[in-house]
């Protein structure tokens, strides 16, 4: 009975398309029924992530926790392994400890883009802060970016890594008006270089005609998320960083000039502590927790699409995002699946439900899928901070780096070497957003974000 109300829900959805003025097709209603055929199969079944699939499995540490360290990093993703093995290779006694395993959170669940700039657009950061600030801004996101290219070169990390580019696609004619003003502004005030396509001009670079134009920086890139997070943690642990898996930091405390950190594995005494967490900062951080909002940012992933069919949706394998507030973001996996993600819910929610929106999203944009199966669906957080760019600094004796706003890969991977390096005495702490900043009438839990994907999804509905 299942399939019934979904075809009614359906026609009424039609129906109101209809006195909108929309007409509905029999294609686009066979369509609905493949897309919900497909997505019911996948549903079925629990969450898998892609990365995590076809990647070995990290082999911990077996040490016991020791009781003094110079720094203790809590954290397993990017951010903490760049600073463990920066502080390993600086002489200092480092641990990592992690709460589930390495690379568990966003740093093994996300798409795997490798983007220039951050969330916030980088002319309103020059609105904002001014043009001075805003060049200073973008430069720090084009060094992590050969910052990223140079250490997955130097430690021989095999984890797919293309400088493939990176398109921007325009969902609505004002979002390509936008478009074209940022590629000027790139252009004429941060002398860099994009290109601006035209309807015309997609067709080399998309197999869909669901969007208006696109602006294609070609100095974004694409890895394997799973094997990078690997690759970094055993360059960290050769480097001498003690990483420990299973280990989650209850509380901390000061004491004579020191750090005591409560684990379920016992004390653990350290010099200098750093937070890393980002989307998954707990309780024991309460002051941090309440400047980082977890948003959830849902995948799917579908069965290997062949040689030929991915060179019809996706032709220059560029990773690709729209302009929509509630976003949908796409490119092909090393193994030729399409890697499909977006904001399915502002609430927690099941894989199940999750994977039926992706699967519906997935083919309005690539009509050719709808009878792929989907084999992958899973979830990661990402921090969204209040002015949407990282932030790194000293809470409390406590140092921190965290609040990439999807935009992780390479600048968490800079901002944690960076922190390495401060806490090693080697450089200053790096300065990008300022000091983090409490979230008004926010205490851990995001009690408001349903509100705000209400607001979003208007706002997409009446532009």
């Amino acid at each position: 009975m299942l399939w019934r109300r979904r075809w009614k829900k359906r026609f009424i959805r039609d129906e109101q398309l209809h006195h909108r003025g929309t007409e509905p097709t029999e294609n686009n209603n066979i369509l609905f029924f493949l897309c919900e055929l497909f997505a019911s199969v996948v549903n079925q079944t629990s969450e898998r992530c892609l990365w995590t699939t076809n990647t070995r499995p990290f082999s911990p540490d077996a040490s016991s926790l020791p009781e003094r360290v110079d720094v203790a990093i809590v954290g397993g993703g990017y951010t903490g392994l760049a600073a463990a093995r920066a502080l390993a290779r600086h002489g200092a006694d480092v641990v990592l400890l992690e709460r589930h395993t390495i690379g568990w959170g966003a740093s093994g669940r996300n798409a795997g883009f490798v983007l220039p700039g951050y969330q916030a657009d980088v002319e309103a950061l020059a609105r904002r802060y001014g043009l001075a600030t805003a060049r200073l801004l973008f430069q720090t996101s084009l060094q992590a970016v050969e910052h990223l290219e140079n250490l997955i070169a130097a430690e021989g990390i095999n984890c797919d890594y293309a400088r493939c580019g990176a398109l921007t696609l325009a969902a609505k004619p004002s979002h390509l008006r936008q478009l074209e003003q940022s590629h000027r502004f790139l252009r004429d005030q941060l002398s860099y270089d994009t290109a601006l396509l035209r309807p015309c001009e997609l067709t080399g670079e998309i197999g869909s005609s669901r969007y208006l134009g696109a602006l294609l920086d070609r100095g974004g890139g694409a890895l394997h998320p799973g094997r990078y997070c690997l690759g970094l943690a055993a360059a960290a642990e050769g480097a001498g960083a003690r990483l420990l898996e299973g280990v989650e930091v209850g509380g901390i405390l000061r004491q004579a000039g020191r750090f005591e950190l409560a684990t379920a594995r016992g004390a653990l005494s350290a010099a200098e502590v750093l937070v890393a967490t980002n989307g998954y900062t707990g309780p024991a951080f309460g002051r941090l927790r309440r400047g980082v909002v977890p948003i959830g940012s849902y995948l799917i992933a579908t069965a290997p699409l062949g040689a030929s069919l991915g060179e019809r949706l996706l032709p220059r394998d560029r990773v690709a995002s729209d302009t929509r507030h509630l976003l949908s973001y796409f490119r092909l996996s090393p193994d030729r699946r399409m890697v499909f993600g977006g904001r399915a819910s502002f609430t927690p929610t099941s894989t199940r439900r999750s994977a039926e929106i992706l699967t519906r999203a997935m083919c309005r944009v690539f009509p050719e899928l709808a009878g792929v199966p989907v084999e992958f669906a899973w979830a990661g957080k990402v921090a969204f901070t209040m002015d949407h760019l990282p932030h790194a600094g000293r809470l409390d004796g406590i140092h921190y780096a965290l609040g990439y706003c999807g935009h992780g890969v390479a600048l968490s991977t800079w901002l944690g070497e960076r922190m390495g390096d401060a806490l090693a005495g080697r450089a200053p702490v790096p300065d990008l957003g300022g000091p983090l900043a409490a979230i008004p009438l926010y205490r851990g839990t995001p009690w408001f974000l349903p509100l705000v994907g209400a607001y979003y999804r208007a706002r997409d509905w009446l532009e």
